[in-house]
């Protein structure tokens, strides 16, 4: 399957679907240097639109749209392969992310991915590492709205990336919701967001690092209060802090935080953002935190290139093969069989496959195949929804998490009747992908060399023509009999059908 090749020279979007703020960020790479071309924000409060059951309001709803709208005009003219949005922890919340996902997709006309917490730490720290380098241990923090990243990382590779669950959106509604700020206020929220943060003591422990950035938000509006008012010159400091809190209780309400440098839109969100900083520097050593130049959008950004890097190559590769061979080492996978059903699977799918620009739905299919039998580690019966549940919830660095569910679908359907895949199947490449899948797995089953050349698929519509010679079938009865178990369990659904046909000779 040919692809086009990538144009590396032209600009890249990424969207950073924040909890706070909603960010498109237009950048160009060129000979290892990055050059912003445009960056728009606006304050979308996401976060702050999540109800007691989890679920998006449909004021906060059409906020997120209306930004989306105004973001698509100005990306009129990009293609899909210059574009990444990405979505991060209002999102990882939301009950109804999917139906938002939907509508949100329609709006910005390119796809959205929903990544995890530590793939977010991973791209922020790929934007602060690329913009700001330097060899020395760092800690890296980025504040967002309902999550905090923690990554520990030297040069351009991060050590150990965590996200934890405290944002400045959450905790100042948590514990400034009515606006007024009180010393009893700020001890609270400093204690539970010391109690989110614990776990990190040790792996983020002074000794192993020697300097400490602030990546996006809430960090940037600290430190420009701080410079504003000849307190710092921008270096976040415990002291620094100290009078921000001193402040905020002195003015005693929110919308009396009249400082010049803060802006009107942070007014409600900066007491919790000062209160996960102060437990951060006291607990964590901080004494000296310096914003960053670098953040998420600029990591998505750079991992975009690195993609389209990738597919100038006849087997392109990134870090998220990286994970899936990591993977199989510490699931023991059989590798042999894995690349016996990967090699069939993506033969049958070459042939019956619409284009793809980017290749990726038959990589998604070749990691499918990788991962299929991870759940033999916990069983082999029904390993399959073993193999399907680790591949959904395990750490794939390079994954968003909507990718993750795909391809976790596609190890769930590898085999067993195709009920539980109904909403799924109505997908057409996912249905395609599905059969190719089960196809390899049934020719694969003796888990010895096969003939890929044995089976020839052919697509006419909704209709898959699955080929093979009579030689080949008397010599395979019981493959044969379970690819007639299959052409029955796809007679029953409304999409794709499978007819076998015996090739006669010619």
């Amino acid at each position: 399957m040919l692809r086009a090749q990538p144009v590396l020279s032209a600009p890249l979007a990424a969207i950073d679907m924040g909890s706070n703020s909603f960010r498109l960020e237009i950048g160009q790479l060129q000979h290892g240097r990055y050059r912003r071309i445009d960056y728009l924000k606006e304050t979308v409060r996401l976060g702050g639109g999540l109800d007691a059951e989890g679920m998006l309001t449909e004021a906060a709803v059409q906020r997120g749209l209306e930004c989306l709208r105004r973001f698509a005009a100005r990306l009129e003219g990009f293609s899909p392969r210059q574009v990444r949005a990405v979505a991060t922890q209002t999102l990882r919340e939301a009950r109804n992310r999917n139906a938002f996902l939907l509508r949100a997709q329609e709006a910005l006309g390119f796809p959205i991915e929903v990544i995890s917490g530590r793939e977010e730490a991973r791209l922020i720290y790929a934007g602060v590492s690329h913009l700001q380098p330097g060899d020395a241990p760092r800690l890296v923090i980025d504040i967002g709205g309902r999550s905090t990243e923690m990554i520990l990382g030297q040069g351009r590779t991060p050590l150990v990336a965590e996200s934890f669950q405290v944002g400045s959106v959450s905790l100042s509604m948590r514990f400034f919701g009515d606006g007024r700020l009180t010393e009893q206020a700020f001890r609270a929220a400093q204690i539970a967001a010391g109690a989110e943060l614990e776990e990190a003591l040790q792996p983020f422990a002074p000794d192993r690092w020697e300097d400490a950035l602030g990546s996006s938000g809430s960090v940037g509006a600290v430190a420009q209060l701080l410079a504003a008012n000849n307190v710092t010159d921008g270096r976040i400091t415990p002291e620094g802090l100290r009078w921000c809190i001193a402040g905020c209780i002195r003015a005693g309400r929110t919308d009396k935080l009249l400082w010049p440098a803060l802006r009107p839109d942070r007014r409600a969100v900066l007491p919790g953002g000062l209160a996960i900083l102060y437990t951060l520097a006291t607990h964590f050593g901080i004494d000296d935190l310096r914003p960053a130049r670098g953040a998420l959008r600029q990591g998505v950004i750079i991992d975009l290139r690195e993609r389209l890097e990738a597919l100038r190559h006849a087997h392109p590769e990134d870090m998220r093969d990286e994970s899936v061979r990591e993977l199989q080492v510490r699931f023991g996978v059989a590798t042999d069989q894995a690349l016996r059903v990967r090699t069939l699977a993506q033969a049958l799918y070459d042939t019956v496959a619409e284009r793809d620009p980017f290749g990726e739905s038959r990589r998604e299919l070749g990691w499918a195949c990788d991962l299929h039998e991870v759940g033999l580690m916990v069983s082999h019966h029904d390993h399959h929804r073993h193999s399907a549940y680790l591949v959904a919830n395990v750490d794939a660095p390079g994954f968003s998490q909507s990718q993750q569910r795909r391809v976790s679908d596609l190890v769930l359907g590898q085999r067993g009747g195709l009920r539980k895949l109904e909403p799924t199947l109505s997908n057409p490449t996912f249905a395609w992908q599905t059969l190719c899948m089960r196809l390899a797995v049934i020719k694969c089953h003796a888990r010895r060399a096969i003939d890929t050349r044995a089976l020839r698929l052919e697509r006419d519509g909704d209709i898959a023509q699955l080929e093979f010679g009579r030689e080949w079938a008397e010599a395979n009865p019981r493959t044969l009999h379970l690819l007639r178990e299959e052409a029955a369990a796809w007679s029953g659904q409304s999409g794709v059908r499978l007819q076998l046909q015996l090739q006669l000779p010619g």
